[in-house]
């Protein structure tokens, strides 16, 4: 029996190729987000494998829940989780539209956390063993330090470094790996979305297909934070020893146009 990967965001960058991966590995798909039209692209791409697409967007309340249910009624079961799905936005915290910063919590934190929540208990009853199977979480590099004109989307992705580090722990001995992706700048639709196009951060990006590839190698040599690109490890490791205030600061220089 072949296994399942279920992968959000899976319309474009990191997601996109995250799904290429396991269809060549084997997997069965099941793909989200929130635009049909690029999903079903995707799946003609993917013609030779089998692929489901689940057109939601998760930033709403109660899409998470809603995902799960369709998977359950649907009779599939899910090996690999990939919590791949957020955004970001740029600009002062009091300036950007709150109802905007509360939805990329919904996504970049309560959507992950009940989706890890209700396929977790799934995987911990599945039998197979015999394939790596457990859940990948897409963080990002501004897990390691707060980050100003960005320090709801900081903060978001430091609540799921820490998420799945604890995990590990919990999961150690079930056969369950829980991998945390920290990626630093991408290649992707991400800083016109977070209207960050401008800024520094935008001279120095990896491919999406890099970053990809780097976490579904750690995914399956069972690592618990992998940081694609030796600038980014550099950084992650300087974020652990210099003051926070100075990490603060760096971020801020970074982020602004």
């Amino acid at each position: 029996m072949k296994p399942t990967a279920l992968i959000t965001g899976a319309s474009g960058g990191i997601g996109y190729e995250f799904a290429h991966l396991f269809a060549k590995a084997g997997y069965k798909l099941i793909v989200t987000a929130r635009t049909e039209e690029k999903l079903e692209k995707l799946k003609q791409e993917l013609s030779e494998h089998e692929v489901t697409i689940i057109p939601l967007d998760l930033s709403m309340p109660g899409a998470a829940e809603k995902l799960y249910h369709k998977v359950k009624d649907n009779g599939q079961t899910v090996e690999v989780l990939v919590n791949n799905a957020g955004f970001g936005l740029n600009g002062p915290f009091d300036e950007l539209p709150l109802i905007e910063q509360q939805k990329m919590l919904q996504l970049n934190v309560n959507a992950l956390t009940e989706l890890t929540h209700h396929f977790l208990q799934d995987m911990k009853a599945a039998p197979l063993y015999d394939i790596p199977k457990g859940i990948i979480n897409v963080a990002s590099t501004a897990a390691f330090q707060p980050g100003p004109r960005m320090a709801v989307y900081y903060a978001s992705k430091a609540y799921v470094l820490s998420l799945t580090e604890a995990l590990v722990e919990e999961l150690k001995g079930t056969g369950i790996t829980i991998t945390s992706l920290c990626p630093g700048a991408t290649d992707t639709n991400f800083f016109k979305a977070a209207k960050a196009e401008n800024t520094k951060l935008v001279n120095s990006t990896m491919s999406p297909k890099d970053v990809a590839k780097a976490g579904f190698l750690g995914f399956v040599k069972g690592k618990r934070v992998v940081i694609p690109g030796k600038a980014n490890q550099s950084m992650a490791y300087a974020a652990k020893i210099i003051p926070r205030s100075i990490g603060a600061k760096l971020a801020h220089y970074v982020d602004r146009p």
